[in-house]
């Protein structure tokens, strides 16, 4: 990080800065791919003008062949001096270049570099006022790249190529759906559940994202508290149960016996759990505090489900469910990088699920979540990179599946694309399956060609009440029933959250004030007694590969059932 140096000079008469800048710079660099996002490749780069363009070769540049284009005046640029590496973000797109190393004597490389370098250093800005605009000519927002910085609740960041073979559409199948999902009444919910929340979401347009950054240059971003307008009335541990909410394709892959069609469903059921980004880019979840916890017992689903914060620095949230057809468990670790108009969050935890019946464990990772134009109210989001699905119990089969990355060019209704095939132990493919994954996925490989899931229908209103779906708006519930089973860390009795999502906002500012207060002094007292936060349900281990896991140690549901939780010592987080 100390390579990595942020900009923010101002040029003007006097100045030693040599302005004779060529008018026309072309050669190669190496661009970082797009697609699937692994390694770097050779590309012909134009820089005229202020209009950055590249192809593969000079000839298609000059046939007017265009892989992709970019304007450097609407651009944020971060250099990196030692590794010659260039990132540029222009809200829409991003790019990360750097000079080839083995021609370091070439001319264009370090041509470009210095050009490009130079234009950070000549954007015009006023020396007598430091705060920065989001004028796109005249003013220049600061650089900040590969940070780390976890953004809002004192934990992350801000919240805030695609042609397919075959599009899938109702008419292709889309509407022959095989999968459904329910919601019907379990334990602690009486006769029904709710369908709607007690407050719409507040706008939060007001609030100056760009202000608070600029504000907090060169600050530990992960202790800055954020206001509250910008979050949604859950936790990223209830986040992290809506991955759960298509539980029956797994319930369908227990009962398969081939085992590349039963890949497909477990395959298709990774894919389902991003489904809700794609109307919930407006808002983040809280972030949980030290020791905070989650349950969702699922009776209509058939599945119970219990997670906890195990670690605040770094944050690591920890779940587990198990029904008669499955176990699922992971730890998410989060790594943000703010590249000054966009945000990837980079998840570097494994997903785990078995099936009883085959005796299978499937393991994956997760795809790049990217929150484009966060300064903006025009934000979009956004899944890309490979996901690859293995079973650690058998090599019969291995699955990849690709979330495509948008082009620039790309219209609204071909972004979001996935693609997926299952292969063989010689690498053939047997199965091909792909869509969209906010709309529907299908496979034309199976014995009956078929959409092997589509998610459900929001509700009407979705878009005032944080975009939530009918399953998001069950999640914060607290039924007379529940509130006598709980343990008192449960979200649902986070008095901050609660507010919220009843609508009271400064409110809710002020109890969020206080919870992170209150976190932070419990932790100056353990400190104080050399002494260290052990999770209540989550024990820590090291697995075959060497990597750090948390797994469950098997006791939730037991002591809620004996003793309950009203008779055993708990934390007080509020």
């Amino acid at each position: 990080m100390n390579d990595l140096h942020q900009v923010d000079i101002c040029t003007g008469p006097g100045s030693s800065i040599d302005l004779s800048i060529p008018g026309i710079c072309e050669g190669y660099l190496m661009k970082r791919r797009k697609y699937p996002l692994k390694g770097w490749h050779k590309r012909y780069f134009l820089l005229e003008k202020g209009i950055l363009k590249y192809s593969k070769t000079q000839q298609d540049i000059q046939r007017g062949k265009l892989h992709g284009s970019l304007d450097i005046s609407s651009a944020v640029l971060s250099i990196n001096k030692k590794a010659k590496r260039i990132d540029l973000d222009a809200g829409d797109n991003l790019y990360h270049l750097k000079v080839i190393t083995q021609h370091r004597s070439a001319s264009f490389p370090n041509l470009i570099y210095e050009y490009l370098m130079l234009l950070t250093y000549c954007i015009p800005c006023s020396c007598s006022q430091r705060t920065p605009s989001l004028s796109r000519h005249s003013h220049r927002p600061p650089s900040v790249a590969d940070s780390m910085a976890e953004y809002f609740d004192a934990s992350d960041v801000i919240p805030y190529e695609t042609s397919s073979e075959a599009e899938a559409s109702d008419e292709s199948g889309l509407s022959d759906i095989t999968t459904t999902s329910n919601s019907e009444p379990d334990e602690g919910h009486g006769e029904c559940r709710r369908t709607t929340l007690p407050a719409p979401g507040k706008d939060n347009s007001h609030i100056g994202i760009m202000t608070i950054l600029y504000n907090n240059i060169g600050k530990d971003l992960s202790r800055v508290s954020m206001p509250v307008a910008l979050n949604e009335p859950v936790s990223l541990l209830q986040r992290l149960s809506e991955e759960l909410e298509y539980t029956d394709l797994l319930d369908i892959a227990n009962h398969i016996d081939d085992p590349y069609e039963r890949m497909v469903y477990v395959a298709v059921f990774s894919i389902s759990g991003y489904a809700w980004a794609s109307w919930r880019y407006r808002y983040k979840p809280f972030n949980p505090v030290l020791g905070e916890t989650y349950e969702s017992h699922r009776e209509d689903r058939g599945f119970h489900y219990v997670s906890e914060q195990v670690s605040h620095h770094p944050p690591i949230s920890a779940c587990h469910a198990e029904s008669e057809n499955f176990t699922f468990w992971q730890d998410q670790r989060w790594k943000n990088k703010f590249w000054g108009k966009s945000v990837e969050i980079i998840s570097s935890g494994l997903v785990n699920v078995t099936l009883p019946r085959y005796g299978d464990h499937y393991e994956w990772n997760k795809a790049v979540t990217c929150i484009h134009n966060v300064l903006n109210q025009q934000r979009w989001l956004e899944h890309y990179g490979e996901v690859v699905i293995r079973n650690k119990e058998s090599d019969v089969c291995t699955c990849k599946i690709t979330f495509v990355k948008s082009r620039y060019w790309s219209s609204d209704n071909s972004k979001n694309e996935v693609q997926g095939v299952v292969l063989n132990r010689a690498g053939e493919v047997v199965h091909r399956f792909g869509g969209l994954w906010h709309e529907g996925i299908f496979c034309d490989t199976l014995p009956t060609p078929k959409c092997i899931w589509k998610p459900n229908e929001q509700p009407e209103d979705f878009f005032d009440y944080y975009g939530f779906s009918t399953y998001a708006r069950e999640l914060n519930e607290l039924t007379p029933e529940l509130e006598a089973v709980l343990p008192p860390t449960d979200t649902r009795f986070r008095p901050d959250q609660r507010l919220l999502e009843q609508g009271k906002v400064e409110e809710a500012d002020k109890k969020k004030d206080e919870v992170e207060e209150k976190q932070r002094e419990r932790r100056k007292e353990m400190a104080k007694k050399g002494e260290e936060h052990v999770p209540r349900f989550f024990r820590k281990e090291v697995d075959q590969a060497g990597k750090e896991v948390w797994l469950y140690k098997g006791t939730y549901w037991q002591l809620r059932r004996d003793p309950g939780f009203a008779n055993t010592d708990n934390l007080h987080l509020w």
